[in-house]
């Protein structure tokens, strides 16, 4: 009986390095349509065959979402405009915002509940959710789900 996949979103800092590897050689191939997949891989610095065992097992989080819903929580401080910052990022990567709840404040700290629809246009999902993290008052982003 054939073993049914299940898939996990993880930080890049939990992945272990030879799947980022994996990632990056698969980044140059597309790149590069000269080089071989042995050249990618010893560029990157791992083996031939450890970038065949891996390839179909990682994916950066963007290619897999496009056509999906992402919902992701982040705790952010209780402060004017930032909700609207949050909003407008999302909207300058061209993602849809599907429903948003915000909790009341709790010691100035709210939590933002966020799914968005990821369209064939949207830009790079991961860099959209990093540059949210990286906003002075947001605490911690959490990906809830992918559908």
């Amino acid at each position: 009986m054939a073993e049914k996949g299940k898939y996990y979103i993880v930080r890049e800092r939990a992945v272990p390095e030879v799947l980022l590897k994996v990632v990056e050689a698969k980044r140059l191939l597309e790149i590069d349509k000269t080089l071989s997949v042995h050249e990618a891989a010893e560029q990157v610095g791992i083996s031939r065959s450890s970038f065949y065992k891996y390839q179909d097992d990682i994916l950066p989080f963007h290619d897999e979402t496009k056509g999906k819903t992402v919902t992701f929580v982040l705790q952010m401080q209780d402060e004017p405009g930032l909700l609207s910052t949050v909003l407008r990022t999302v909207a300058e990567f061209g993602a849809n915002i599907l429903t948003i709840h915000q909790s009341i404040p709790i010691n100035g700290v709210a939590s933002l509940t966020l799914s968005i629809a990821v369209l064939s246009t949207t830009a790079d999902v991961s860099a959209m959710m990093e540059k949210i993290e990286k906003q002075k008052g947001v605490h911690d982003l959490k990906i809830l789900g992918r559908e």
